[in-house]
Order: C-alpha cells, then structure tokens, then sequence
C-alpha cells in the first residue's frame, strides 16, 4: 500500500509541474504568420489586435531598444513595434526574419 501511495503522489506530482510548462510552450507556439498589409508605419492598430499580442523582450530577439513609450509586442508572427498609449505603428517585422 505505501508503494500505492508514492506513485500516486509522484503522478499528481508530475502532472501539476508539468502543466504550465506544457501550457507555455503551446501558448507560445501559436504565432502562425499572418500578413496585414495595413500595418505599416503611421498606421493605427486596431485595439483587439493590439492587446491579443504579447509583449516581447527587445534584446532576446535581437530588436532595437523601443522608444519611450513604445513597446514590441508579438501579434500574428509580427513583431510589432507601436504606442502603448495610442496603439501607432512605428515598424514591422515578420518574426521568421528575426533570429
């Protein structure tokens, strides 16, 4: 019966660490490209676009420092450079570009 018992506290175990790795790694594989035309600079992203991308680290993906006020975010395999404030693209780049 002990034996019963350590197996499944390792299973539970297993199973509660390996869930949010398992999460993250398909939360962030979910970056299929999709071309928007209409994103260049100037251009005011949409809200809904703007939001449902995440926000990156600059010197990890080899982008340049973001102006004051302005952050990359990954939206649809872009990496998207714009206003936090007002959502104004400042520059695009398509991810696969950026190693």
């Amino acid at each position: 019966m002990n034996l019963m018992r350590k197996f499944a506290a390792l299973s539970v175990a297993a199973v509660v660490l390996a869930g949010p790795v398992a999460f993250a790694e398909d939360h962030h594989d979910n970056h299929h490209y999709v071309r928007h035309e209409e994103w260049k600079k100037g251009y005011h992203m949409r809200h809904e676009d703007w939001s449902r991308g995440e926000r990156v680290d600059w010197h990890r993906y080899h982008l340049h420092e973001p102006p004051r006020g302005y952050e990359w975010r990954m939206v649809d395999g872009n990496y998207v450079l714009a206003a936090v404030a007002t959502g104004v693209v400042a520059s695009v780049i398509v991810a696969s570009e950026v190693r």
